[in-house]
């Protein structure tokens, strides 16, 4: 069965728990298992389950280690979604996948009513243009190149463009499994206009791909 992808109910999005997270950033249309140990997480997903299955994954923004106990500064752009799969252990962590589905913005934190966090957010919503179904060509081919010189990302990577939804999903399911450092990333899930992501990731993918190329034993790195 193919996963949940359709947005978000709205009466989910004005009262969402959030997940903050160091160097996690939640891509539309990617899925993400979870493992949750935390008590005040724990309290987060019996809340979860219990309403719309929904949460936002939030990155942490830097200097956040002085206050993790606490409410540390979030950014405020971010990948919501549904638990499509979750699973209670017996000590009370849970296994969980999130299906992401919205890209979102931070509009308000609620009051700290509850030992986890959450926030009223309002969807993001793509700006297209014309150029993108050309660029996504493009970055396709890339694609097609960075799995010719890392074999075993090959499977994956034909996976990945069998099941990408037009350039925006593509942008995105790029970005989320061939773009490494977080800050990229964040910046990424902040870029509204297609073809810019487009751009940027076929950038970094194409200085991967001229690294691998340069380097033999690195060939593998996306894998």
């Amino acid at each position: 069965m193919p996963p949940n992808t359709a947005p978000l109910p709205d009466a989910a999005l004005i009262d969402l728990p959030v997940f903050p997270l160091p160097g996690v950033v939640l891509f539309p249309g990617t899925a993400l298992p979870l493992h949750v140990f935390e008590p005040r997480y724990r309290a987060m997903m019996e809340a979860c389950v219990a309403e719309h299955q929904a949460m936002a994954v939030v990155l942490l923004k830097p200097g956040y280690e002085s206050d993790y106990e606490g409410r540390p500064p979030l950014h405020t752009v971010c990948g919501a979604g549904r638990i499509v799969s979750s699973e209670r252990l017996p000590d009370g962590r849970w296994n969980l996948v999130l299906q992401a589905t919205d890209r979102v913005r931070i509009v308000e934190e609620l009051p700290p009513n509850e030992a986890f966090r959450r926030v009223r957010v309002e969807r993001v919503p793509d700006e297209t243009s014309d150029e993108d179904l050309g660029l996504a060509e493009r970055l396709q081919g890339l694609v097609a190149r960075v799995a010719e010189a890392a074999p075993r990302a090959r499977e994956a990577l034909s996976l990945l463009l069998a099941n990408t939804r037009g350039p925006a999903h593509l942008a995105d399911a790029l970005a989320s499994c061939t773009v490494a450092p977080a800050p990229l990333r964040q910046a990424l899930l902040e870029e509204v206009r297609v073809a810019r992501r487009l751009k940027r990731v076929t950038d970094a993918l194409g200085s991967a791909l001229l690294h691998m190329t340069e380097t033999p034993r690195d060939r593998d790195a996306l894998n």
